[in-house]
């Protein structure tokens, strides 16, 4: 299945998406798209089944929002592809970097994006989010996928003086609002026959700036379950977005970051596309 929430923002609708691409409004049938219904196997063994065709389709000039609601805490993992610590100058990590992304940062797959003020060094970030599904604790490795409900994008949009140069830890540099644009779709893990093999691209106003696999993360989202379960408690609806391959800004020789008119734009096989303009504020 693919998930989607459409609508004005505060007032999404759930939705699913057909075999034609078309969205078709669920409204009648769960109030949005959140922890509890995507936990709850008789409602999705219910969407499993349902005629689409039968259902209301969504208008083409609807807003696409955030496809999930309520989303507990976004853990984003650093430096988790080798050829983007190598263009970071960093060494490849022994273990998970792990950081917080505040929920305030989400938005639409389609909302602009700010350019804060005093910012100066915005940066894109495509990176394969994963949703969790079950309540994950201390979990092994075996078991970790079965606590995956679904993957989808994530912007993880990131001002690097205020992640690296303002003290502490990154989540200055990446909780901004509008850092965390989310989606179009999320998608349940049936659909993806392997995460570790997905390509990505992300272009910055018509120029072609990351193009990548999954394939050359160092932790797979297996490994991440695992992991990050020995140190805290995921909850279901909890996002945790696994890193980006090189072609950031960051990594550009001389770096080059947002400015204000800046399309990004952002793909990940599977999963659809995003689409924002960077706006200063």
């Amino acid at each position: 299945m693919k998930l989607l929430r459409c609508g004005p923002l505060g007032a999404e609708k759930p939705a699913i998406l057909d075999r034609d691409g078309i969205a078709r409004d669920l409204s009648g049938i769960v109030d949005d798209i959140t922890p509890s219904v995507i936990s709850n196997t008789e409602v999705l063994e219910q969407l499993g089944t349902l005629d689409l065709s039968k259902l209301t389709p969504v208008a083409n000039n609807e807003r696409i929002g955030p496809p999930l609601s309520k989303v507990g805490k976004i853990i984003g993992v650093g430096l988790n592809y080798s050829d983007h610590a190598a263009e970071s100058n960093l060494p490849v990590p022994k273990e998970p970097i792990l950081f917080m992304k505040a929920t305030t940062a989400i938005c639409g797959p389609y909302d602009d994006v700010e350019l804060p003020p005093g910012s100066a060094e915005v940066d894109w970030e495509v990176e394969l989010g994963f949703v969790i599904g079950r309540r994950a604790k201390a979990v092994s490795l075996n078991d970790a996928m079965d606590h995956v409900f679904g993957y989808l994008i994530v912007n993880d949009v990131s001002e690097r003086c205020w992640q690296a140069r303002r003290e502490g830890q990154w989540m200055k540099g990446k909780s901004h609002d509008t850092f965390a644009p989310l989606g179009p779709w999320l998608v349940t893990r049936d659909e993806i026959s392997d995460s570790q093999n997905l390509g990505m691209t992300l272009d910055v106003s018509g120029v072609r700036r990351q193009n990548g696999s999954t394939r050359t993360m160092i932790f797979g989202v297996a490994h991440l379950v695992h992991y990050v379960s020995q140190f805290m408690t995921l909850e279901v609806g909890d996002i945790i977005t696994t890193g980006t391959p090189p072609g950031v800004g960051l990594g550009l020789k001389p770096p080059a970051y947002l400015k204000d008119g800046d399309v990004m734009r952002l793909a990940i096989e599977g999963l659809g596309h995003q689409q924002q303009i960077a706006l200063a504020k």
